[in-house]
């Protein structure tokens, strides 16, 4: 009688990415019970508070959201260690960690012991801003191949964002371009089940307009400006939608903040293409539907990576 092939560890970790308006959160909240799980955030813009509305938050109790005040700035290892406890703290609860989130680095973060470099000092992103301002794009560019050719080679001269990011791990001893991709090869921390849900673009555009219509009318203006008049770091000044609401008439604000999140959408779709071991589901159905297919797959203990 041929064996069978030995059964994978019961995950301890379930894990939900999708892009913005996929249905994440009506999912999760089907998955709560079933899975005797503690829900988690892996979204940047979550992590604030003040911004319920604009955020998008759920309408259930999650860790991660709303805790950060917005002049604090945050970075990816800030939330490393957050959102490492978190889900430490529901295990030893009992519970499994249901992590939730369309930011992808942050989700990778969440799961994985990434090696992330340290935020900058203070004044070292101004100073090598004002290099990219004084050189141009070109003259930036030409400098990071300089210093960091394997970098240089990752990144377009008209990115000033990574431009920047580089020539500042540069002066750090470190890179832009590692030696060893952990981002996409290191293993889960512990057992994870690890699923997305996905929806045609065409299905996602519409759900995006609406959406972005349903915030105009819960008061994100109101919001948003409310959080414009304060002291806001530049991580928290970069929520999607936050400036435009605060700045633009209504009406151009949420044309401007569906297209950018139509564009978010797609780059999060390049992610979910990327994520090691992901299961991908149809999400243009009802979420009760997606939350069985997603306890199916977790009561039958396959596709769940070895910690």
């Amino acid at each position: 009688m041929a064996s069978s092939s030995p059964r994978q560890p019961a995950p301890e970790v379930v894990a939900l990415f999708g892009p913005t308006a996929s249905g994440k959160t009506a999912v999760a909240e089907h998955l709560i019970a079933p899975l005797d799980a503690r829900p988690i955030s892996a979204d940047s813009a979550a992590l604030y508070a003040g911004l319920p509305v604009l955020t998008a938050a759920p309408p259930y109790p999650t860790d991660l959201v709303g805790i950060v005040p917005l002049s604090d700035r945050v970075s990816v290892g800030d939330y490393q260690r957050l959102a490492h406890t978190a889900i430490d703290c529901a295990i030893a609860e009992g519970k499994r960690a249901l992590v939730i989130g369309g930011t992808g680095l942050y989700l990778r973060a969440a799961l994985s012991d990434l090696a992330l470099a340290p935020p900058p000092p203070p004044g070292e992103r101004e100073r090598w801003e004002a290099v990219y301002r004084e050189l141009g794009p070109e003259g930036a560019h030409a400098l990071l191949a300089e210093r960091d050719p394997s970098a240089a080679a990752r990144v377009h001269a008209n990115d000033r964002k990574r431009i920047v990011r580089a020539l500042e791990l540069t002066a750090a001893q470190s890179s832009l371009a590692p030696a060893r991709d952990d981002l996409w090869g290191g293993e889960f921390r512990r057992p994870t089940l690890l699923v997305a849900v996905d929806l045609p673009l065409e299905v996602l555009d519409r759900r995006i307009e609406a959406r972005t219509a349903a915030l105009a009318a819960n008061g994100a203006a109101a919001e948003a400006r409310r959080a414009w008049a304060g002291p806001l770091s530049a991580t928290a000044a970069k929520v999607l939608g936050l400036e435009a609401f605060a700045t633009l008439p209504e009406d151009d604000a949420i044309a401007a903040v569906a297209a950018a999140t139509k564009r978010l959408a797609r780059y999060q779709r390049k992610w979910l293409r990327r994520l090691p071991g992901v299961v991908t589901l149809d999400g243009d159905r009802p979420a009760e539907e997606i939350a069985d297919e997603i306890v199916a797959l977790e009561r039958s203990g396959q596709r769940v990576p070895r910690h």
